[in-house]
């Protein structure tokens, strides 16, 4: 192959255009590729530096946080050790002072203790009096149930005793009571007004019962008979030989019904019963019968 050479510039250019053309292509191409691949790893190696040395700048700021953080850290323990030390030494003037309060304190607790345990056997002493005390009262509450149950039922046979009967004047009387159980028994229904006496054979003359007045004459204690004078509206009744139990009646001025007297109990010079008169008066009563009926 022959040129003219007219410059040595053009020489060069046409020779690498001619050896270029005679090469193949894919070397060519082989050449880009290495270029390419030289330029990537050129520039990942740059960026690699670039992250190495930012990585390695906060690291550093970190450092030098950690270093300011660990000298305030170690100045902070320096002021409290001094603290310390001051405190340290102000305790040390007063340890005498501590160990008397101390001993003083121990010495307290112990009494505290004494009397605790002194008022815990109080409190047992007299929880145990209390129980002692509460039984005792149980026992008496009982007792005093079962004596009220036995009045109850003593009141129940009572009322039953109770009878009523037909009296000296042929008059129905009111019912009749045969011991002082009973005369209670009338006081508490209420239905006549009750007095009850205990007359002694006497020459003084009569006793005062109820608004009356009554005197004992003669007691015959074997046919369990007596013999009484009343005295009422300024007019004295003798009641001869009379029975135990049998309603004595007589009239008074202002009663529509008649007074009764009933004898329960005879003994030597004595006889004991009660008075039974009516609640209200009424209408004048009948003529009083003539003396010895």
């Amino acid at each position: 192959m022959s040129s003219t050479p007219n410059t040595p510039g053009e020489t060069t250019t046409t020779y690498i255009e001619t050896a270029a053309s005679s090469l193949p292509r894919w070397v060519t191409l082989l050449f880009v590729v290495a270029f390419a691949l030289v330029a990537y790893l050129l520039y990942a190696g740059y960026a690699d530096r670039q992250a190495a040395r930012k990585g390695m700048d906060d690291a550093e700021r970190k450092t030098q946080a950690l270093a300011t953080e660990l000298d305030k850290t170690n100045s902070r323990i320096a002021d409290l050790k001094g603290q310390l030390d001051v405190t340290s030494q102000k305790l040390g003037l007063t340890q005498d002072e501590l160990a008397q309060a101390r001993s003083l304190a121990q010495t307290i607790k112990k009494d505290q203790q004494k009397s605790d345990a002194k008022l815990r056997s109080e409190i047992a002493g007299v929880q145990a009096d209390t129980s002692t005390k509460i039984g005792e009262v149980t026992t008496e509450l009982s007792g005093t149930k079962s004596e009220a149950d036995a009045t109850k039922a003593d009141l129940e046979v009572t009322k039953t005793k109770l009878q009523s009967t037909v009296g000296d004047l042929g008059v129905q009387s009111g019912l009749i009571a045969r011991n002082h159980d009973e005369v209670e028994e009338l006081k508490r229904r209420g239905e006549r007004d009750i007095f009850e006496f205990d007359l002694t054979k006497s020459n003084a003359g009569p006793q005062h019962v109820g608004p009356i007045q009554v005197q004992l004459k003669k007691v015959d204690t074997k046919h369990y008979r007596y013999t009484v004078n009343v005295v009422a509206d300024d007019k004295t009744i003798e009641k001869k030989d009379k029975t135990v139990g049998e309603p004595i009646q007589f009239y008074v001025k202002g009663a529509r019904a008649p007074y009764e007297i009933v004898v329960f109990d005879l003994s030597k010079d004595q006889a004991k019963g009660y008075l039974s008169t009516p609640k209200s008066a009424g209408a004048a009563p009948p003529a009083s019968p003539a003396p010895g009926n």
